[in-house]
Formats: C-alpha cells, sequence, structure tokens
C-alpha cells in the first residue's frame, strides 16, 4: 500500500492547547511520514530485486514495506484520534457541534458520516461542522469543506455556510437549510447549498423530526456535566468505530489536513 501524505503547516487545533498537546499531535503525524518514507523505499528496493531476478529479495523487501505501512496507519490512526478528543472535549464545542481541525480528508469524511448516523438516531434536528477557513491549507484552499459538502449531497441533506466561513450547517432532516436566528453568528450573511433528494434519507430524517436531544447531549448549562460527559463519551466510541475504515481509502490517495 502506498500513497503520498501532506501535512499543511499551522495549527490543527481550534482551541488554545498547550505546546505539549501540539507536539504530540506533531510528533504521531511526523512518524507516520517516517514510515511511509521507509515503506517507499522497501517497495522500490523491492521493485529493483525483482528486476534482476532476485525473487527472495524482492519479498523480503514487500514484506518490509507493507510492515512500515502498518505503522503509518497505526501513527495516523493515533494522531487522528488524538487531535479529535482535543478539539471536541467536554466545554469545548457545543453538543450539536463537531470540530473536524488537523483530519485528513478522509478520516474527517468518516468522522463526519458517523456523527451525522449518531445525530439522527437520537433525534437532533441540525449539526454544525467546523471545516476550517483553509487558512493552514496550501494557497489556503479549504480542503475539509468540499468533502463535507459531497458528503451532505450524497446524504440528500441540505447545508449552509454560517457567517464564520469555517463552520458548516446541516438540516438533518432533510428539509431546507434554514439556521434558526439564535444560531446565526455575529458577521451576518452565508450561503446556502441544495443537495439532490434521496427519498430513503429523507423517509428516515422524517421519524427524526421534532425528537428534540437525547438526555447525555452536550448542554452549555449549569448542572449539565453529565449530559456533557455523555456526549463526550459517544464522541469518542464515534472515533473508535469509524478510524478502521479510514484505512481503506489511504491506498492511492493523497491525504491532506486543513
Amino acid at each position: 500500500m502506498s500513497h503520498q501524505m501532506t501535512q499543511i503547516g499551522g495549527n490543527a487545533f481550534n482551541h488554545n492547547q498547550s505546546s505539549h498537546t501540539e507536539a504530540e499531535y506533531d510528533r504521531l503525524r511526523g512518524l507516520a511520514r517516517q514510515e511511509q518514507g521507509k515503506r517507499a523505499l522497501c517497495f522500490d528496493k523491492a521493485h529493483q530485486a525483482y528486476e534482476r531476478g532476485d525473487g527472495a529479495a524482492a519479498h523480503q523487501l514487500s514484506e518490509e514495506g507493507k510492515r512500515h505501512g502498518q505503522m503509518v496507519d497505526q501513527y495516523n490512526k493515533q494522531a487522528s484520534e488524538y487531535i479529535f478528543r482535543e478539539n471536541n472535549a467536554v466545554g469545548r464545542v457545543d453538543g450539536d457541534t463537531i470540530d473536524l481541525h488537523g483530519q485528513f480528508v478522509e478520516e474527517a469524511e468518516d468522522i463526519l458520516e458517523q456523527r451525522i448516523k449518531y445525530a439522527q438516531s437520537t433525534g437532533q434536528t441540525h449539526l454544525h461542522v467546523i471545516v476550517g477557513k483553509g487558512n493552514h491549507s496550501v494557497n489556503h484552499i479549504q480542503k475539509i469543506k468540499p468533502r463535507v459538502e459531497q458528503v451532505c449531497q450524497e446524504l440528500g441533506l441540505q447545508y449552509l455556510t454560517e457567517a464564520n466561513a469555517g463552520r458548516i450547517y446541516i438540516n438533518l432532516q432533510g428539509g431546507p437549510a434554514h439556521m434558526p436566528q439564535e444560531h446565526i453568528q455575529h458577521g451576518g450573511g452565508y450561503q446556502q447549498g441544495h443537495a439532490q433528494p434521496n427519498a430513503g434519507q429523507q423517509h428516515y430524517n422524517q421519524h427524526q423530526q421534532g425528537a428534540g436531544y437525547p438526555a447525555h447531549q452536550q448542554q452549555q448549562q449549569p448542572g449539565g456535566g453529565h449530559q456533557q460527559q455523555g456526549q463526550n463519551d459517544e464522541m469518542e466510541k464515534i472515533a473508535k468505530k469509524f478510524l478502521p475504515k479510514i484505512l481503506k481509502y489511504l491506498e492511492k490517495q493523497c491525504c491532506v489536513v486543513m
């Protein structure tokens, strides 16, 4: 398995973090890149051995390359889980919000799909997705936002870009994405996106309308600690559930972060 990974410079966290916290994230991504280089070198040498007719050496080098590939996946998985926990910790985001800062595009896609499923299954009507403004990306081009929009379109969900261009509002009920006035951030203005109707998804969403939020959903209210902790536990379960699937997407793809 071989692919190129690119980590864009800049802070991958959406909140003020200690230097140790950011260093740990960078360390894990750095280890993944090192293993990626070792894997590529092994596969290159394996090809050379095969070309000169040394099948045994080619096989040995190929197996060594696969082991380095497993380490690439392992370190990236650890980094993804680490930054997800940091950016979505209790008190850092509301219960109707998910922060995808620092994720590779494929990682962010799987996180979002699982979060949408969870939100719909618990009766949530909407979801705010923090995607970043692309300030740390090459040429300041947003990488996560287009994929989030693609997921919404595939699921038949309508969305809009909030006044803060680094956030997307998703209507989980299948209807138009009209963000309630109390959710509109200061600064004004947003762009609305329309996904193609998805009959199956809309039928599912109809059963979720009016269900409200689950008891363990994060709430920024006095005495809401237990609710916040429940949401945090659920988010960690989601992270552990979706991350193994990320590995399937890394083959022959270029992964980037915001």
